[in-house]
């Protein structure tokens, strides 16, 4: 099969990368930074790359016209980013540029993939356990982005079953993961991490099983068990202690 993959230079995007070739996948690798890309596709042996910045107009119909081109059996929606800051803190040009990212350029893949996808073809979203959260003070912008995720990956998902569609979508939800996102956000983990590999490798499991909300870890799916019996004020408080710690170190 044909696989494209969004943020593949690092982190969950680039393990994906090698979790599909070592399946005999072909992988088109895209992301914003050229050299890592060049690395990331020599140590994957990936099919093609695309080095395009999803946050602009111009870098999203780039990749759209490759899928329109290669229409790629797999998609992998995973390019994002997030920003710690109080609400005042966060630079409205910084936040536009994370939704641009995180809801624009996924939503636009995703409809490309739409126009053409069929049986045994697969679209993977990836969210956050942020998106399956009423909240995150301190990360607001990123948690209402991965909620955007969530949402219009479920709502797909059911519009696709009413029109007897065969195309499979399914949504990635992960807890903290070891990556290069808190460097990038401006934050520290305050709990431990999965392995970047460990999560890729569980979603593309989950994702060839059809599975529509895929949350690796057992304590994340604890967590978010759980987390439906807190009223949502006493939630969001414990959401903004969680943060804080991330914020500090």
């Amino acid at each position: 099969m044909k696989c494209l993959v969004t943020g593949a230079s690092s982190g969950i995007g680039k393990d994906m990368c090698k979790v599909l070739s070592k399946m005999g996948h072909e992988v088109i690798m895209v992301s914003s930074d050229e050299d890592k890309l060049k690395k990331a596709f020599k140590a994957v042996k990936g099919y093609n790359t695309l080095a395009v910045d999803l946050s602009t107009n111009e870098g999203a119909n780039k990749v759209i016209e490759l899928i329109r081109k290669e229409k790629p059996e797999i998609v992998i929606n995973d390019a994002g980013f997030g920003a710690f800051g109080f609400y005042d803190e966060v630079s409205l040009d910084r936040e536009m540029e994370m939704v641009s990212v995180n809801v624009l350029a996924l939503h636009k893949i995703t409809k490309a993939c739409l126009e053409y996808m069929g049986e045994n073809n697969y679209i993977l979203n990836v969210a956050s356990i942020a998106g399956l959260m009423p909240g995150g003070p301190l990360l607001s912008t990123y948690y209402a982005t991965k909620s955007y995720v969530r949402s219009y990956t479920l709502g797909i998902y059911e519009e696709l079953k009413k029109k007897n569609s065969k195309v499979n979508i399914s949504v990635l939800c992960p807890g903290p993961v070891d990556t290069n996102f808190n460097k990038v956000a401006g934050g520290l983990f305050s709990i431990s991490s999965l392995s970047s590999d460990y999560v890729s490798k569980y979603a593309i499991e989950k994702m060839f099983k059809k599975k529509l909300i895929i949350i690796p870890g057992f304590s994340v799916k604890m967590g978010y068990f759980f987390q439906r019996f807190v009223p949502t004020k006493l939630l969001l408080s414990m959401m903004f202690k969680v943060q804080h710690k991330k914020r500090n170190g």
